[in-house]
Formats: C-alpha cells, sequence, structure tokens
C-alpha cells in the first residue's frame, strides 16, 4: 500500500471513496433519502474545489496494491482560536476499516502540518459515529467542543477532538 499527496487525477477516487464511505459510515444516523442523493459527479466538484482552495487545503490518497484508491484524508488551516489545522476528512473503503490505513492517513495529514509549520490540529466527528469517536480517542485526541449539522430534516450533534501537539500522530 502506498499513501501519497493527492492531485487533480485523483478526484474520480476520491469522490468514489466519499460517497461510498458516507453509505456506509452514516447509514442509520443520516436519513436514507439523503444517502441516496449523494453523487459522484458533485463529490468530484466538491473535492476538486477543495484541492484548488487557497487556503493550504491538501488530501493524501491510501492506494492498494493493485493500484486503487481504498481511502483518502484531507486537512486545511484551522484559523481556529484552539487548533491550527484541521483534519477536514477521513474515509475509507468499508473492506479496508480497521487494517492501519486510516492511522497511516492521520499521520501523513499530521507530517504534512508539522513541516508547514502547523502543530496543533482538530477534527469534527459525529457523536454517534462510534467507530469514529474510538478512532480519534485511540489516537489520543481530547473532545473538547460540540456542534449540530443538519442533513435534510435530521440534525445531528458533532464532537470536536484535539491534539496540541501533533507529534504523538507521526508515525513512520
Amino acid at each position: 500500500m502506498e499513501i501519497r499527496k493527492a492531485s487533480k487525477e485523483d478526484i474520480k477516487g476520491i469522490s468514489k471513496v466519499y460517497v461510498d464511505g458516507w453509505r456506509t459510515t452514516y447509514r442509520g444516523l443520516v436519513p436514507d433519502d439523503y444517502l441516496a442523493e449523494l453523487s459522484y459527479e458533485e463529490s468530484e466538484k466538491r473535492w476538486t474545489n477543495f484541492l484548488n482552495n487557497e487556503n493550504g487545503s491538501f488530501i493524501y490518497a491510501a492506494i492498494n496494491d493493485a493500484g486503487e484508491m481504498i481511502g483518502f484524508a484531507s486537512g486545511k488551516s484551522s484559523g481556529g482560536e484552539n487548533f491550527d489545522g484541521e483534519l477536514y476528512s477521513l474515509y475509507l473503503l468499508e473492506e479496508c476499516r480497521g487494517l492501519g490505513v486510516g492511522r497511516q492517513l492521520v499521520s501523513a495529514v499530521a507530517k504534512h502540518f508539522k513541516e508547514n509549520g502547523i502543530f496543533s490540529m482538530m477534527v469534527w466527528v459525529m457523536k454517534k459515529n462510534k467507530s469514529g469517536l474510538g478512532f480519534y480517542e485511540r489516537l489520543g485526541g481530547t473532545e473538547y467542543n460540540h456542534r449540530t449539522s443538519t442533513f435534510g430534516e435530521t440534525v445531528v450533534e458533532d464532537a470536536a477532538y484535539g491534539w496540541k501537539d501533533i507529534s504523538v500522530l507521526c508515525v513512520e
């Protein structure tokens, strides 16, 4: 497996992982019709815009030995008062979860931040996403804030986890 910085040529793969990841991770947490309406085309536009953004946005991709994208993580400067960087997203294909790919992607994001003078990071995660919460807790993240998000007519609670020193996330 290879973890590498993504480019615009990776957008189709990123979009597929994103949509498929949403449909498996958030089934039962957000309305089924919201998940059904997700499209690869809209996702491609979204991730192209994210990658082209001038605020230091970046994406790292996980590529399996067959050359297929199996996951990605994105980051950006947060400009927040508590943390300078934000792990904006982390998505894996369902069959690739629990294999260490997520940890390697988070490490790649943390290393990118450190190389660019950012030494703290936060991430938002749905409070009902128990596997996500457990993952960030195992990585040493500390819960520090809450917000709500709306999907269709469903309101969900999100929790923010943060790392004041992202060195702990930089694994070889």
